[in-house]
């Protein structure tokens, strides 16, 4: 029997093999647990809000009183963030006991000449996890794309969910909206309803015809109406079915992801028969949390932690940073991805009055000091500091409101830092 760190050793071996589209490998890993794949699944794909998304989902069908998995991608401070169980992690135990079995089977396949990626693996493991624990219902999010993501072997979703669809992974999923979509839009199965984030009409023209194509009810965001939005550091609020709800999210966008997720639960009711009431919805926004979505950390000074690495991530960001208003100086920490445009922080532009670039501990890593060079483009003070928490130390130094953004792997290294210092 493994321990909990040796599965961790085991799971973390297979990076090596990398990230390859394509449902074959993984096809006969689930093969051998056929089980794993009968259940009812809400599939959620998007480039932004997906995990947000899946967050609100869990946290209401839970209070509506189903039993639900989670699965989610990346992780930010713990291995187990990615599969939970009524919104908590599988205990370290439970994990190692499903590595555990696994490893003769991946073996089987090795031997055979069949290569198994890790998050193939982690897929399969996770739906293996769900049914053995008698999950009502698991909210899938995808890893990357749609189409060809090892979770698309999932066969009738309850609901297919597509929240925002922008640029990000152009290399591997498209140059264009409308390529990118057409990539999101392959979780779309044949009667299964559809549930849609606002769109552009690129990537709204390719859903609307994929849904056609497919058969499947097509559920709108958009028309969903959210009343006296108000967004705070305290979360979003606004008024819903005639009731006053407060979103443990900040920030206006979350209001679009919100909706898309009404969008589901309004396609639930109607084709699943599922009871999901105002007072359901309420009890659960209240209760969402998602690590380093514009995460308020520490309250004085104000610190905000945020993933946001994309355009539209930073759009979305520089727009929450400008509706918190207030007169007080503001440091923006930063590390990025060297394969994320760079371009898309001109959104930032004039909020912020120093940046402090740094490092990122991982091989894809944008260096610190050319990272300053192209910010030094866009903002007028800007300094490198090669640590993380180093960084985070200086920002304090200077009495500012600290916020932090630019990739999830610098928040998933300088979120424990800062919360231990609490």
């Amino acid at each position: 029997m493994m321990t909990y760190q040796e599965a961790l050793t085991y799971i973390h071996s297979l990076d090596r093999f990398g990230s390859r589209p394509g449902l074959d490998r993984v096809q006969k890993l689930f093969d051998k647990v056929p089980e794993a794949l009968d259940q009812r699944f809400i599939h959620v794909a998007g480039t932004n809000g997906k995990g947000s998304a899946s967050s609100m989902l869990s946290f209401i069908l839970q209070e509506a009183g189903y039993k639900v998995g989670l699965f989610i991608s990346p992780y930010i401070v713990d291995f187990r963030e990615r599969i939970q169980i009524d919104n908590e992690m599988i205990s370290e135990e439970e994990l190692a006991d499903a590595v555990t079995f696994f490893k003769p089977l991946m073996d089987e396949l090795n031997e055979a000449g069949v290569v198994i990626t890790e998050f193939e693996f982690l897929t399969v493991l996770g739906f293996y996890i769900f049914k053995q624990k008698n999950c009502d219902i698991v909210v899938c999010e995808v890893g990357m794309g749609g189409l060809l993501d090892s979770t698309n072997l999932i066969r009738s979703p309850l609901c297919s969910v597509i929240t925002r669809i922008a640029l990000d992974h152009t290399e591997i999923l498209g140059a264009t909206i409308r390529e990118i979509a057409i990539q999101k839009c392959g979780i779309i199965k044949r009667g299964s309803p559809v549930a849609t984030a606002s769109q552009t009409p690129a990537a709204m023209r390719v859903i609307r015809d994929t849904a056609e194509m497919m058969g499947s009810p097509l559920y709108f965001g958009d028309n969903l109406t959210v009343h006296d939005v108000r967004c705070d550091l305290d979360g979003t609020r606004l008024r819903y079915m005639g009731q006053e709800m407060r979103l443990n999210l900040i920030g206006e966008h979350q209001v679009e992801n919100l909706r898309c997720v009404l969008a589901a639960i309004e396609a639930l009711r109607d084709t699943s028969r599922m009871e999901i009431t105002a007072g359901h919805i309420r009890l659960g926004l209240e209760k969402v949390r998602h690590p380093a979505r514009f995460e308020r950390l520490v309250e004085h000074p104000t610190v905000i932690l945020d993933g946001a690495h994309n355009p539209n991530g930073l759009a979305a960001f520089a727009n929450t940073v400008k509706s918190l208003g207030g007169d007080r100086r503001r440091t923006l920490i930063i590390g990025m991805l060297s394969d994320k445009d760079v371009k898309g922080l001109t959104q930032l532009e004039g909020l912020f009055d120093r940046v402090i670039a740094t490092n990122i501990a991982n091989p894809r890593a944008m260096a610190a000091g050319y990272l300053a060079q192209q910010l030094r483009e866009i903002f007028p003070d800007v300094e490198v500091v090669a640590e993380p928490k180093q960084a985070y130390q200086r920002a304090l130094s200077y009495g500012d409101d600290v916020f932090i953004c630019g990739s999830l792997y610098l928040a998933s290294e300088i979120r424990p830092y800062i919360l231990g210092k609490q």
